[in-house]
């Protein structure tokens, strides 16, 4: 299990170290750009969307995933500043970054590459349809968060040559139980890789410690961070949207669930015979 720092500024130096040793790709430019006039006191539309539109290959997949059945528009976007102002800043900044990271880490870089974003993207897709009737979680959020949750591993797979053969199990253990098996053989865990690399890309904070508490369900159940804002429903809904993914394709019970099932339910404030009903709801809707 993940060690609940106390000494927060040497976990930024951890961090720091994990970005050289493990050469996490930095955060690319555009990104960058777009963060910094996103943050400003009134953004610019017009420039984000030049900032966007300067790539041609990005601007052409954010239309593809804009105008896709997902997202249900009535009329299709033209343009990358008619996207962004139909889905919003904070969507459309999300948005971008799950292209990032895809372009970051190509599923044609081999098969558990692959497999990894196969299932990523599936469950991704469901967090977002799930959260969509949940109250108190935003979807585009959810979303990204959920691509970005186990992005360590695509960082460590690309670095380790084993890497590949551990990855194959990881569905069948507790996510705790796969962090220490990961810090025993490679002295890194993908909680805490996946950690440096959203911060590394300037992701909002509680979504950063979201992520590097994914596995903590005892820990954030207990509220123990202080001034460090985790955000717990991110937690308890990403665990939530991978059970239903579970559910989709026949596989049970997740490791992590038997465990961690009251806190996702006081958290997300629902009830257990809900999650069978959002299944199926959710079930019906990605199927039409």
């Amino acid at each position: 299990m993940t060690e609940q720092p106390t000494n927060f500024e040497v976990l930024e130096r951890e961090t720091e170290r994990i970005v050289k040793e493990l050469d996490i790709p930095p955060c690319p430019g555009i990104l960058a750009k777009f963060n910094q006039e996103f943050n400003a006191a009134c953004p610019d539309l017009g420039r984000l969307a030049a900032l966007i539109g300067s790539d041609i290959g990005l601007s052409a997949t954010l239309l593809k995933t804009v105008n896709s059945p997902f997202y249900g528009l009535e009329k299709k976007a033209s343009s990358v500043e008619r996207a962004i102002s139909i889905l919003g800043l904070r969507t459309s900044a999300n948005l971008l970054r799950g292209l990032l990271l895809r372009r970051a880490f190509p599923a044609a870089s081999g098969s558990a590459m692959e497999r990894f974003w196969d299932t990523s993207t599936r469950t991704a897709g469901l967090a977002a349809a799930v959260a969509a009737r949940l109250k108190g979680v935003d979807s585009a959020e959810a979303h990204t968060y959920v691509l970005f949750r186990d992005c360590g591993m695509l960082v460590m797979l690309r670095r380790f040559a084993q890497y590949a053969q551990l990855m194959e199990h990881s569905a069948a253990i507790s996510g705790a139980q796969f962090t220490r098996i990961e810090d025993a053989r490679f002295k890194f865990n993908h909680a805490r890789v996946a950690f440096a690399l959203a911060q590394s890309w300037s992701l909002p904070e509680p979504l950063c410690w979201a992520i590097f508490y994914h596995h903590e369900f005892d820990l954030m159940a207990n509220n123990p961070l202080g001034a460090k804002p985790a955000n717990p429903k991110l937690v308890a809904f990403g665990l939530l949207a991978e059970q239903i993914a579970a559910l989709h394709t026949n596989q049970g019970l997740c490791p992590d669930w038997i465990g961690a099932e009251q806190f996702v339910l006081d958290t997300l404030g629902i009830e257990a015979d809900q999650i069978v009903e959002l299944s199926e709801m959710v079930l019906e809707t990605t199927a039409a």
